[in-house]
């Protein structure tokens, strides 16, 4: 008995040492959604499921930029990581947290959770990243070995982000990342302006296609290739928005029936005790809303336990805004995961996935515990499952 658990435990630590031998690479391309490739040229990401996985992967609610590529990171729901909207009121804090915004932006007491370069760096996995939402704080202790900051202006271009990350992979060993994450911001940049069915947004998928495919090439020419992971990943997908489809909250509301709105998609409002039945009556029969008490918001949306939600969500229709300003542009996103329009590409390819295979589609929460396999360490609590996705591995 004593040698079978001897056996079992060097096949364990084998498996382990095997595992953090390989190297992960993980790209996301902001915005890009899982159809673009239809309907648009993507040569790059056409290959990588032809040799590799393909699959739509369904984003988490809401379905934004920094919630999602926080998700994605911790394993962790926006409700759960602290991440609950591009911009929401903390009322521990008595702090409005927005992406752009240097101070807030940066400030870890708003990210919850343990994001995959530290649950590597925990377990002596150096890590790199590049321009990742959260891996920029101003508290050192939440850093990658090598990180950038996405505040520091001028941006570098995403022909230099690529090669930082192929200088990075041929770094001595002591000092070589076995985990990279890298971020582009097209072609949602591009989508909000123009809308995701325009000749622009086609230039920016383009765009987007080409950098995954100068890293793709760049990899593959590294004496390391056969050892290498790539997973190229989306936050979310976008809905065509029409301007005219607006529905203003001060048509509606009152001021003083609340003590503060954040509006977006959704809207969180934070209504005076005494008047919160006042603005639920008042906006739940609108047409192209839907209107919910915190405790009663939909359960496949797991939204609703964070004290950075207000009393009131306040969610507009698949390309409606429920908002006070003229936003411009023809693109929009936020909206429910499970509408198609929001999902999000899903590429793998390397020795660790099956090739040519078609996925069902998953949860991007699950990437974590993904991630944590393909190192070979030990995930942190998370809300995925690694049931759903571990059918894309060999």
């Amino acid at each position: 008995m004593k040698r079978l658990a001897t056996l079992w435990i060097a096949c364990l630590l084998a498996l382990i040492v095997k595992a953090q031998d390989t190297y992960t690479v993980l790209v996301s391309c902001d915005g890009f959604r899982w159809d673009m490739p239809i309907l648009y040229d993507a040569p790059t990401m056409d290959q990588l499921a032809k040799e590799g996985i393909q699959s739509d992967m369904q984003p988490s609610y809401p379905a934004s930029t920094f919630p999602n590529h926080y998700a994605i990171a911790t394993g962790l729901y926006p409700d759960h990581n602290g991440i609950v909207n591009n911009s929401f009121w903390d009322p521990d804090l008595q702090l409005t947290f927005a992406t752009g915004d240097p101070i807030t932006g940066k400030d870890s007491r708003f990210f919850l959770g343990e994001p995959i370069w530290l649950t590597a760096e925990r377990q002596g996995v150096k890590s790199a990243t590049i321009y990742w939402v959260g891996s920029d704080l101003k508290d050192d202790s939440r850093h990658a070995s090598y990180w950038y900051d996405y505040g520091k202006r001028p941006l570098i271009s995403y022909e230099e982000r690529v090669q930082k990350a192929l200088e990075f992979l041929q770094l001595p060993e002591p000092e070589r990342p076995h985990f990279i994450m890298v971020y582009f911001d097209e072609p949602d940049h591009t989508e909000h302006t123009y809308g995701p069915y325009s000749e622009e947004t086609r230039k920016a998928v383009k765009m987007a296609d080409d950098a995954v495919g100068q890293l793709w090439a760049g990899l593959k020419k590294l004496p390391i290739a056969d050892k290498i992971n790539l997973i190229v990943v989306a936050d979310h997908g976008m809905a065509l928005e029409d301007p005219s489809r607006v529905i203003n909250p001060h048509d509606y509301l009152q001021s003083e029936w609340y003590e503060r709105m954040l509006i977006g998609i959704p809207t969180s409002i934070f209504t005076k005790p005494e008047y919160r039945e006042t603005v639920y009556n008042t906006l739940k029969d609108l047409p192209h809303l839907s209107v919910w008490k915190k405790e009663d918001i939909p359960a496949h949306l797991h939204y609703g336990t964070s004290k950075r939600l207000g009393d009131i969500i306040v969610a507009p229709d698949l390309g409606w805004e429920f908002r006070d300003t003229d936003r411009g542009g023809l693109g929009a996103h936020g909206y429910d995961p499970t509408d198609v329009d929001m999902h999000a590409i899903f590429r793998a390819v390397g020795p660790a996935f099956k090739q040519g295979y078609i996925a069902r589609q998953f949860e991007n929460v699950d990437i974590y515990n993904l991630l944590c396999h393909l190192m070979g360490i030990e995930p942190a609590p998370n809300d995925g499952k690694f049931e759903r996705i571990k059918i894309i591995l060999k």
